[in-house]
Protein backbone atom coordinates (compact mmCIF):
# COMPACT_ATOMS: atom_id res chain seq x y z
CA UNK A 1 0.00 0.00 0.00
CA UNK A 2 1.00 3.39 -0.72
CA UNK A 3 0.05 6.79 1.84
CA UNK A 4 0.17 10.11 0.16
CA UNK A 5 -0.59 13.18 2.22
CA UNK A 6 -2.06 15.87 0.15
CA UNK A 7 -1.83 19.43 1.23
CA UNK A 8 -2.35 23.30 0.27
CA UNK A 9 0.62 25.37 0.54
CA UNK A 10 3.93 25.08 1.82
CA UNK A 11 5.42 24.96 4.94
CA UNK A 12 7.08 28.48 6.33
CA UNK A 13 8.76 27.54 8.88
CA UNK A 14 12.26 25.97 8.45
CA UNK A 15 11.95 24.07 11.80
CA UNK A 16 9.00 22.43 11.09
CA UNK A 17 9.91 21.86 7.98
CA UNK A 18 12.97 19.95 9.43
CA UNK A 19 10.92 17.88 11.78
CA UNK A 20 8.61 16.65 8.97
CA UNK A 21 11.36 15.75 6.45
CA UNK A 22 12.94 13.70 9.57
CA UNK A 23 9.35 11.72 10.57
CA UNK A 24 8.93 10.90 6.57
CA UNK A 25 12.57 9.53 6.47
CA UNK A 26 11.51 7.39 9.69
CA UNK A 27 8.15 6.97 7.95
CA UNK A 28 10.16 5.16 4.66
CA UNK A 29 11.04 2.35 6.58
CA UNK A 30 7.47 1.18 6.54
CA UNK A 31 5.81 2.25 3.71
CA UNK A 32 6.06 4.09 0.70
CA UNK A 33 5.07 7.53 1.50
CA UNK A 34 4.77 10.53 -0.72
CA UNK A 35 3.96 14.29 0.46
CA UNK A 36 2.21 16.14 -2.57
CA UNK A 37 2.19 19.92 -1.99
CA UNK A 38 -0.39 21.74 -4.11
CA UNK A 39 1.21 25.27 -4.23
CA UNK A 40 -1.16 28.19 -2.56
CA UNK A 41 -3.25 30.02 -4.94
CA UNK A 42 -2.37 33.44 -6.96
CA UNK A 43 -4.17 36.66 -6.63
CA UNK A 44 -6.77 34.76 -3.80
CA UNK A 45 -8.00 38.35 -2.88
CA UNK A 46 -10.18 38.71 -5.89
CA UNK A 47 -11.79 35.08 -4.94
CA UNK A 48 -14.61 35.13 -2.51
CA UNK A 49 -13.73 31.93 0.34
CA UNK A 50 -16.16 29.79 -1.93
CA UNK A 51 -14.46 30.41 -5.27
CA UNK A 52 -10.72 29.55 -3.10
CA UNK A 53 -12.39 26.35 -1.83
CA UNK A 54 -13.66 25.57 -5.12
CA UNK A 55 -10.21 26.12 -7.36
CA UNK A 56 -8.34 24.13 -4.05
CA UNK A 57 -10.64 21.32 -4.70
CA UNK A 58 -9.71 20.81 -8.16
CA UNK A 59 -6.53 20.76 -7.58
CA UNK A 60 -6.52 18.09 -4.69
CA UNK A 61 -9.17 16.10 -6.79
CA UNK A 62 -6.42 16.21 -9.54
CA UNK A 63 -4.42 14.22 -7.21
CA UNK A 64 -6.84 11.27 -7.06
CA UNK A 65 -7.53 7.99 -9.24
CA UNK A 66 -10.91 6.42 -8.97
CA UNK A 67 -9.59 3.53 -6.86
CA UNK A 68 -8.22 5.44 -4.34
CA UNK A 69 -9.34 5.62 -0.85
CA UNK A 70 -9.34 9.11 0.21
CA UNK A 71 -9.44 10.70 4.07
CA UNK A 72 -10.26 14.14 4.66
CA UNK A 73 -7.98 15.84 7.96
CA UNK A 74 -11.18 17.94 9.10
CA UNK A 75 -12.25 19.17 12.44
CA UNK A 76 -15.98 16.89 11.76
CA UNK A 77 -13.90 14.09 11.38
CA UNK A 78 -13.85 10.91 13.76
CA UNK A 79 -10.90 10.94 16.23
CA UNK A 80 -9.00 7.86 17.19
CA UNK A 81 -6.97 7.07 19.87
CA UNK A 82 -2.77 6.50 18.06
CA UNK A 83 -3.45 2.72 19.00
CA UNK A 84 -6.93 2.67 17.18
CA UNK A 85 -5.85 4.92 13.98
CA UNK A 86 -2.94 2.04 13.77
CA UNK A 87 -5.64 -0.61 13.66
CA UNK A 88 -7.50 1.64 10.71
CA UNK A 89 -3.89 1.66 8.72
CA UNK A 90 -3.75 -2.10 9.20
CA UNK A 91 -7.54 -2.62 8.00
CA UNK A 92 -6.63 -0.97 4.93
CA UNK A 93 -3.80 -2.98 4.25
CA UNK A 94 -5.85 -6.34 4.37
CA UNK A 95 -8.69 -4.61 2.57
CA UNK A 96 -5.73 -4.65 -0.42
CA UNK A 97 -6.01 -0.89 -0.72
CA UNK A 98 -3.32 0.42 -3.18
CA UNK A 99 -3.15 4.14 -2.56
CA UNK A 100 -4.53 5.84 0.59
CA UNK A 101 -4.91 9.76 0.43
CA UNK A 102 -5.26 11.96 3.17
CA UNK A 103 -5.93 15.37 2.10
CA UNK A 104 -4.94 18.96 4.58
CA UNK A 105 -7.44 21.65 2.54
CA UNK A 106 -6.59 24.72 2.63
CA UNK A 107 -7.57 28.12 5.34
CA UNK A 108 -11.00 27.42 4.70
CA UNK A 109 -11.55 24.10 4.25
CA UNK A 110 -12.45 21.62 1.75
CA UNK A 111 -15.31 22.41 -0.95
CA UNK A 112 -18.40 20.33 -1.63
CA UNK A 113 -17.05 18.15 -4.45
CA UNK A 114 -13.87 17.26 -2.00
CA UNK A 115 -16.21 16.30 0.30
CA UNK A 116 -18.53 14.80 -2.19
CA UNK A 117 -15.60 12.11 -3.37
CA UNK A 118 -14.06 11.67 0.40
CA UNK A 119 -14.29 7.91 2.32
CA UNK A 120 -14.31 9.28 5.01
CA UNK A 121 -12.89 12.13 7.57
CA UNK A 122 -9.97 12.03 10.20
CA UNK A 123 -9.83 14.71 12.73
CA UNK A 124 -6.69 15.17 15.02
CA UNK A 125 -8.01 16.86 18.22
CA UNK A 126 -11.21 18.74 19.26
CA UNK A 127 -8.53 21.63 19.22
CA UNK A 128 -8.21 23.68 16.16
CA UNK A 129 -4.52 23.70 14.63
CA UNK A 130 -2.58 25.61 12.23
CA UNK A 131 -2.32 23.77 8.58
CA UNK A 132 1.56 23.71 8.94
CA UNK A 133 1.20 22.15 12.09
CA UNK A 134 -1.28 19.17 11.33
CA UNK A 135 1.11 18.31 8.20
CA UNK A 136 3.85 17.41 11.31
CA UNK A 137 0.91 16.09 13.94
CA UNK A 138 -0.42 14.14 11.11
CA UNK A 139 3.34 12.65 9.51
CA UNK A 140 4.25 11.18 13.18
CA UNK A 141 0.83 9.99 13.64
CA UNK A 142 1.55 7.73 10.92
CA UNK A 143 5.11 6.54 12.42
CA UNK A 144 3.77 5.78 15.30
CA UNK A 145 0.61 3.82 13.88
CA UNK A 146 3.87 1.58 11.97
CA UNK A 147 5.85 1.25 15.01
CA UNK A 148 2.45 0.13 16.80
CA UNK A 149 1.69 -2.61 14.37
CA UNK A 150 5.44 -3.62 14.28
CA UNK A 151 5.51 -3.76 18.30
CA UNK A 152 8.60 -1.07 18.29
CA UNK A 153 8.87 0.62 21.94
CA UNK A 154 8.50 3.82 20.19
CA UNK A 155 4.70 4.09 21.39
CA UNK A 156 4.68 3.06 25.06
CA UNK A 157 1.69 1.33 25.79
Amino acid sequence: MQIQLIAIGKTDSTDLEILIKEYIKRLGFYVKFNFDIIPDLKKVKNLSEAQQKEKEGQAILTKVSTADVVILLDEKGKQYSSIDFSEVLQKHMNSGCKRLIFAIGGPYGFSPEVYKRANGMLSLSKMTFSHQMVRLFFIEQLYRGYTILKNEPYHHR
